[in-house]
């Protein structure tokens, strides 16, 4: 029988490149059709016997409806479904308790046949209708996260948030990010937040009488009032309601990301009108519409509208600088960048990697360290918590402060200056001011502003050793070489460390007379002796005592409590080191296991979401660029904003 239409396009996906005799596709399509017919043979009685009794019907058990796969093309087009209910049969959880269980040859039978499914190609693809369930490849319209939003009216308007105007922080989701759709919730909170911060940034911006033309160029006035009418300005030849639609044109495109409708001007108009019949000032009553603009959903959502075709379509070009202002600046795109979106040539390839590298060598870049930085390094709420302030009363506020900031100058360098990612582990230099720099024990005067400081102590340098992270990785009356060592292996290399086994109590806080770095090694061993805690204590602790020469604020000491401090460590690899120089050239030593981890940190961030199996070929190929050729942090952001994922999502 031939195969199908259906059967067909599924074919369609793989390129047919010449090869002696026969061609990718041929050979593509041919072990597609045989996988099909074995799953006819061999797995859909299985599927029948044992399966269908709870996994068909309109609410089926774990919403796999099994029914529907009846023969080898409807096995074909449910792809990865496949994979997830071999993965809940291999952990006993289907058939479930008191149901027939598959025997031995069964199981075999299915596995087999799951893992023996031919090759695809997923770089040019996302997930589908069939596999949405559990590979999303779509992003919801959401709302614009704390920073973003704050970020964005700065660079609208030209004004700062006041403290209390920014919104409450969001939770995390998908790849550990704030970006994620179905973890930011509109509340009543942020609402009321909306309207008072608008309400006082554009009276802020227009407050003053008389014409714009004595104001700055980049003045907040002078960003919104692009036009004047007569009624304003003697010189000019536009009537108010002219002067109001170029205006509210020019503001709306901007805030909205995209061209503005004609019907859409029209009602903001109508706010301008309603507002002139209760001041007789142009430009009081052109701030009521304005405000209206930054309280639209428009504004407040990144909203990717349905195309008139269902399925995976290309997002359309202002939708795309959006996505992009949004991954590199935390913000809204620029007017360069919209009218590259109004041209179109944002889809030109060449085109795009002019904008990424114009828009990662603009200060708005700082967006990178402050919004993805800060979340990749746990860092986002730093300070909240303080340590014992009769132990370290030298942690203020502002030091606190100091330490978030160098953490965020330094992940922006990496990416501003196209850095090798290995800075992160082990930069020869950093970023401090003369107040950080004392409390480092480095030669600055104490009024130095900000600035890049080169280190010649290896001991320093990297996010490992940054105040910022050696604090939040301790307890609030001293440090914690399990706590550093989980950090170091969640965080900066990627491996998922489990919490404790349950009956196993917490590391008990000694006695003063007991207070040592001995005395805590010791302590230790307690955890190492328990076989279910041993295998997760001997990865992190000896990562964690080499950084034991560092406080529980960052500070260097060579003794604790009188004690020299042991900061020698051996891992289960027979590795040894001792300090955190040596440390570090350990841990570069794992570089591939970082940059796999930070890449698809990354891309979790870029994509907003979780990331599934269609993810894999961005990650691979952006790990392949980065290792081929001799750029650093900034091609991933070129590679990321080029991959397919990025550039399409899945309508229903």
């Amino acid at each position: 029988m031939p195969p199908s239409l259906l059967l067909t396009s599924l074919l369609a996906v793989f390129a047919t490149v010449s090869v002696p005799g026969t061609t990718v596709a041929d050979e593509a399509s041919a072990r597609l059709v045989k996988w099909g017919e074995t799953y006819e043979r061999d797995v859909l009685p299985i599927i029948r016997a044992k399966c269908l009794s709870c996994h068909e019907g309109e609410e089926p058990e774990g919403e796999f409806d099994l029914a529907k796969f009846v023969d080898a093309e409807s096995a074909i087009a449910g792809g990865d479904i496949w994979e997830r209910v071999a993965r809940r049969v291999r952990q006993n959880e289907m058939p479930p308790p008191g149901s027939p269980g598959l025997n031995d040859p069964q199981k075999a039978a299915f596995h087999r046949w799951v893992d023996s499914r031919p090759g695809e190609d997923l770089c040019r693809q996302i997930a589908s209708d069939e596999t949405q369930a559990w590979y999303r490849g779509h992003v919801m319209s959401r709302r614009l996260t704390a920073v973003e939003y704050t970020n964005a009216v700065l660079h609208l308007v030209g004004l700062p948030l006041l403290p209390s105007e920014v919104p409450p922080s969001d939770g995390a989701g998908g790849e550990g990010f704030d970006t994620v759709g179905d973890a930011l919730f509109t509340s009543p909170i942020h609402l009321e937040a909306y309207l008072i911060a608008a309400d006082h940034l554009i009276d802020e911006a227009l407050a003053g009488d008389g014409a714009v033309s004595s104001d700055s160029p980049d003045s907040p006035r002078q960003r919104l009032l692009v036009s004047l009418p007569r009624s304003v300005d003697p010189d000019s030849s536009l009537d108010d309601d002219q002067a109001a639609r170029k205006i509210l044109s020019r503001f709306a495109k901007r805030a909205w990301r995209r061209p503005v409708a004609d019907d859409e001007i029209d009602r903001l108009m109508m706010i301008f009108h309603d507002a002139q019949t209760r001041h007789d000032s142009f430009i009081r009553a052109i701030g009521q519409p304005l405000k209206a603009v930054l309280v639209s959903p428009h504004f407040l959502f990144v909203v990717e509208s349905e195309p008139a075709e269902a399925g995976v379509q290309r997002i359309t070009p202002h939708q795309l600088a959006t996505r992009l202002a949004l991954l590199i600046w935390s913000s809204i795109p620029d007017e360069e960048l919209l009218a590259a979106a109004d041209s179109g040539e944002l889809y030109d390839d060449d085109v795009l990697r002019l904008q990424v590298r114009r828009m990662l060598a603009d200060p708005k870049a700082r967006g990178l360290g402050e919004n993805f930085g800060l979340q990749w390094l746990n860092l986002r709420n730093f300070g909240e918590t303080e340590p014992d302030a009769e132990l370290f009363p030298e942690f203020t506020p502002e030091l606190a402060a100091d330490m978030r900031e160098e953490a965020v100058s330094l992940v922006t360098d990496v990416f501003r200056n196209d850095r090798p990612l290995t800075d992160l582990i082990a930069a020869d230099y950093s970023f401090m001011n003369g107040r950080l720099a004392a409390h480092y024990g480095l030669d600055l005067p104490t009024d130095a502003p900000w600035q890049r400081v080169p280190l010649s102590d290896l001991r320093r340098g990297g996010v490992a050793t940054m105040a910022s992270v050696l604090t939040s990785a301790s307890y609030p009356r001293r440090t914690s070489p399990v706590l550093r060592g989980r950090w170091l292996l969640e965080e900066l290399l990627g491996s998922r460390v489990p919490p404790p086994p349950p009956g196993v109590p917490a590391l008990e806080e000694p006695d003063g007379s007991e207070t040592t770095a001995t005395s805590m090694r010791q302590r230790l061993e307690i955890h190492r002796q328990n076989p279910d805690c041993a295998s997760c204590h001997d990865r992190m602790d000896p990562l964690g005592f080499g950084l034991e020469n560092f406080d529980a604020i960052g500070r260097w000491r060579t003794l604790d409590h009188g004690v020299a401090i042991d900061a020698t460590g051996t891992l289960p690899s027979g590795e040894s080191f001792d300090g955190p120089a040596e440390l570090k050239q350990t841990l570069l030593r794992r570089s591939d296991e970082f940059e796999k981890h930070f890449v698809r940190k990354l891309v979790g961030f870029a994509f907003g979401r979780s990331l599934n199996k269609f993810d894999q070929c961005v990650v691979d190929e952006c790990l392949e660029a980065l290792r081929d050729g001799d750029r650093g942090a900034g091609l991933l952001i070129e590679m990321v904003a080029l991959s397919y994922p990025f550039q399409h999502r899945f309508f229903k």
